[in-house]
Formats: structure tokens, sequence, C-alpha cells
């Protein structure tokens, strides 16, 4: 829906993953009561169906997951092939970046993307996005849990290639996905979402926030994503039944069995989004609570520009040829004498190795 006077845009993209629908329900409600209501917007509201065939059979994806398929190489694959190549998930590829293309290009301010999920595991609603600083004030309004790190985990989610892109990107989880309150909380998502970009105001923000605030519970407020458990294809992982989409665990927990072994709480933490489905790779995330004041200390930091003098520590050097965003390349040494805290703190969460060698990257700011 676009307004009459110019503004921000934002793109919520919906059903990614077929057997996720509660997003594309809660987009139809805020599209009718913008309708219903005649409420007047500054900006554009687009939303966009994801993996529509992949929804109608009501599975996670039919040939790979759309997804994990927005990186460089995948991205590089499909424009060279012709259409009669593609297979289910690379047709939807070309058609909803079309799609986004289309509401960047006619965008009159800003533009913010909000990619809607759910989770095989009961569970609240939470949100995570690329660690910048654009990306955490945006996020700040909404009243739920974020998952810091966890899209540095993963790679081709959307959100990393708007991201880069220079959109305003995150992504928001509804709980789990048969539930109907993950239609309410996405739906509030969406409200909040307007409300953040300044393309609308007004009882729906405000009850909106409320509602995801309660949600919230108990939950610290921001959970720092540690590591990853990867599960291979075909892979015999079975996680622990019990676990929420975000649950505490004490060290010493019997976690999941994985190729016949026990996985086991190494500290006490949390666990994000356990597999209880019988499609994907992710077993299920690491996590534990930020306070306060470092997240507030670590935005700072990033603001006085200290991040500069990362390139200047001996053994570590900018990569200038890195096609992701703001990269490091730390020596052998390097990784030993310097604490991977101080790396994280300043934003730099995607690593990736090559021998002794380190690359840490970040989402461009």
């Amino acid at each position: 829906m676009r307004g009459a006077q110019p503004g921000p845009t934002l793109i919520a993209v919906a059903g990614q993953h077929g057997n996720e629908p509660a997003g594309l329900e809660a987009a139809r409600r805020v599209l009718a009561e913008i309708a219903r209501s005649g409420m007047v917007l500054r900006g554009e509201f687009v939303a966009l169906a994801g993996n529509v065939e992949a929804l109608k059979r009501g599975a996670r994806y039919q040939v790979h997951d759309l997804n994990r398929a927005w990186s460089d190489a995948h991205l590089e694959k499909v424009r060279r092939q012709p259409p009669s190549a593609d297979d289910a998930e690379d047709r939807e590829h070309r058609e909803l970046l079309a799609a986004i293309d289309d509401a960047i290009a006619r965008a009159r301010g800003e533009v913010f993307l909000v990619d809607l999920h759910t989770t095989s595991a009961a569970g609240v609603p939470f949100v995570l996005f690329g660690d910048t600083l654009r990306q955490r004030a945006f996020g700040a309004h909404f009243p739920i849990t974020v998952l810091l790190g966890l899209e540095e985990q993963v790679d081709g989610v959307l959100t990393q290639l708007m991201t880069r892109r220079g959109v305003v990107a995150l992504a928001v989880e509804g709980g789990q996905h048969d539930d109907p309150h993950s239609v309410d909380a996405l739906e509030a998502c969406l409200w909040v979402g307007l409300g953040a970009a300044k393309i609308s105001a007004g009882e729906n923000v405000q009850a909106s926030q409320h509602l995801l605030d309660r949600r919230r519970a108990h939950l610290p407020r921001v959970i720092e994503v540690r590591r990853r458990h990867a599960v291979g294809r075909g892979g015999d992982f079975a996680m622990q039944p019990g676990f929420a989409n975000i649950g505490p665990a004490a060290r010493g927990t019997l976690l999941a069995h994985h190729e016949g072994r026990e996985v086991i709480a190494e500290e006490d933490g949390y666990v994000l989004l356990p597999l209880y489905q019988g499609q994907g790779s992710d077993g299920f995330f690491w996590g534990r609570p930020v306070s306060p004041l470092a997240w507030k200390a670590t935005a700072a930091l990033r603001r006085l520009g200290l991040d500069r003098a990362l390139g200047h520590l001996p053994g570590v050097a900018r990569d200038a040829g890195a096609r992701e965003g703001d990269a490091l390349v730390l020596d052998e040494e390097a990784c030993a004498r310097y604490p991977s805290a101080l790396f994280l703190a300043l934003g730099y969460r995607r690593e990736r190795r090559d021998g002794g060698r380190v690359q840490r990257i970040r989402a461009p700011e």
C-alpha cells in the first residue's frame, strides 16, 4: 500500500519456508486493517509471499532451503543459468528478488525489510539481525528478545543480502508454526515495524508493543549466540523433547543425541531454536545473556570509531577484497593473542577459517 506522502518503505516477506504460513496471515490482517480504517501512510508498505509453491504443499521447501540461497555464489548461479534450468526454489528466488528490487527501486525514502518466520519448537517471539548500529536502532523498537549473532552463524539468508545492499533488515520468529498466537505476534511485529519506520503511528503500534512485551515475559532482552550445532543432511539427530525456542539449560543438561553420541550442555546458558522437524541443517544454537550495560557500551565504542584501530594491531590486517562487508584477517599468532570477545564487541561476528588464519567479518554499517 502506497501512501500519498513520500517516506520510508517497509517490505514484509512471509513464508520463505512453506511450513510457516503464519506470516502471510499476519500481513493480510495488517493490509485489511489499513484498508478498513482508511489509515494514512507516509511512504509504502509492501507484503510479499516467499516460497509460494512450498506454502501450497505445507513443506519447508521442495528442493533446497530458499532462505539459505541468498549468497553471492547462488545469486550468480541463478543469474547465469537459463530459467528453463531452474529448480523449484530457483523459480521462487527469481520472482521474490524481482519483487523486492521493484519495491526498492520505487522507494521514496529509507528502506526497511522484515522477514517473518515461525519455529518448530513452542515458545515466544524474538528478533534477529546482522549486528550493525542501524539495525540495532531499528530492532530496539521491538520489545522482544534479540538474538545477537544468530544471523552471522548461518549463510545465505535474505536479511544478509539486504543488509549488504543498504537496507535495514531483520527477521522475526513469531512462535510455533501452528500456534494461533504466532499470527498475533507477527501481526504485532508488523505494526511495530510500521511505527519504527515512521510510516504509520497510533493505537495499533502502541497495543502491539504491549502485546510483545508481555510475550517476552522473564527472558533476557538480549542473548548472544555463541555457537551452532550443525546437522548434516541425513544425519542421525534427535533433540531431547521439551525445549522451547528459547529456554534456559544448566551445565550438564542432556540436549540431544547426534550420530550415536550424547550432546551435553558445557555451561549454563540458553538453548535456541531446537530442531523438531524433519528438514533443516541447524540442530540448535547456544547462547548467553548480554547485560544492558554491555549492550550500550559496545554500541558507544563503535560510534567512537574504535573498530578502526583493529586493523593496526600486530597480526591483523583489513581484507580490502572482502565481498561480504568489512573484514579483518588474523594470522595464527593474532588468533592466540587477542580474545574473540574484542572482535565480537565491535561487530565482527562472522568467522571463516583457512588453516591458521581467521577472517572476521562485519556487515557494512
